[in-house]
């Protein structure tokens, strides 16, 4: 019997008010289960403007417990629309201890867990080491009402080990929700070759692993008109053909239905699981392979 789901995606702006962004996206949540989502995907950070842009002890007060309050308003409108929800959190674990975080609450309103961001940048206006502790629970799936989901955050979409872990674990599809933009003093050339390669690298995820997968960025000026948040959230099949794209400059809620059988038919045509040489693969585990 073939499976189908349906994926929701949130691309919105945010503002400097939390409970605002939080209200905001709670509307977005019901659009898009009114259109028939099934599970929900909001992007990184959502109930913030993206304040890694300074090193400013001030916004370490932006954090909140998880589960916390956050969770709470999510989990009950989960139960409340029979949907899951994806929720990308500013995590506070204890005095001094912070993580960048993504709750998932299931189709019932139960906190299912969270994943803490694994690869944390520090980049001009992306000062996230001052922030973030790296995640240490690992890579991590949930097995929600409709589907096993693996979730991974943003500056992890760059790297093939951690969509290949997740998918081994037995992810039927990928969740990143992200926060990327330009800087608007940079030229058109520039725009385009960047946001060409974030797309295509998480596209080769989904055909290395024949998973589909779903990211979901912010849009919007933000630093005082010095970043435009590029929004361009899609969806790729499992071999990489893109089924939906959002515009760059607009927020959209968009649900889309996922062919859960075509995992199957393309892992069993192009069988790169099958075929992966486990044995040669201890190096990976090197920083750098120097020559003896």
């Amino acid at each position: 019997m073939s499976k189908s789901v349906k994926v929701g995606t949130v691309q919105m702006s945010c503002t400097a008010n939390p409970d605002e962004n939080l209200q905001k996206a709670v509307v977005k949540i019901r659009e898009a289960a009114a259109q028939g989502a099934q599970i929900v995907c909001l992007q990184e950070l959502f109930r913030s403007l993206y304040f890694c842009d300074v090193e400013d002890y001030d916004n370490f007060k932006l954090a909140e417990p998880i589960p916390g309050p956050s969770t709470d308003v999510l989990s009950a409108l989960a139960k409340e629309l029979g949907v899951v929800i994806i929720a990308s959190l500013f995590e506070k674990r204890a005095e001094g201890l912070y993580h960048n975080t993504t709750a998932v609450l299931d189709a019932d309103g139960k906190y299912l867990g969270k994943y803490r961001k694994m690869h944390i940048p520090d980049d001009p206006a992306y000062y996230e080491k001052f922030y973030f502790t790296p995640g240490d629970l690992g890579y991590k799936v949930f097995k929600t009402k409709f589907a096993t989901i693996g979730v991974l955050i943003c500056w992890d979409q760059w790297y093939p080990e951690a969509a290949r872990i997740t998918s081994l674990m037995g992810a039927e599809m990928l969740f990143y929700p992200t926060a990327i933009g330009w800087a608007t003093a940079q030229d058109e050339d520039t725009n385009t070759e960047q946001y060409n390669a974030w797309q295509t690298i998480q596209r080769s995820h989904a055909v290395a692993n024949g998973v589909y997968v779903v990211s979901v960025n912010r849009v919007g000026l933000e630093q005082q008109g010095a970043m435009k948040f590029w929004g361009g959230s899609f969806i790729s099949n499992p071999f990489g053909k893109i089924e939906y794209l959002a515009s760059h400059d607009k927020e959209e809620v968009h649900v889309h239905t996922l062919d859960m059988d075509k995992s199957d038919r393309y892992r069993t045509h192009w069988p790169f699981l099958r075929d992966r040489r486990i044995d040669s693969y201890q190096p990976i585990t090197k920083r750098y392979i120097d020559e003896e």
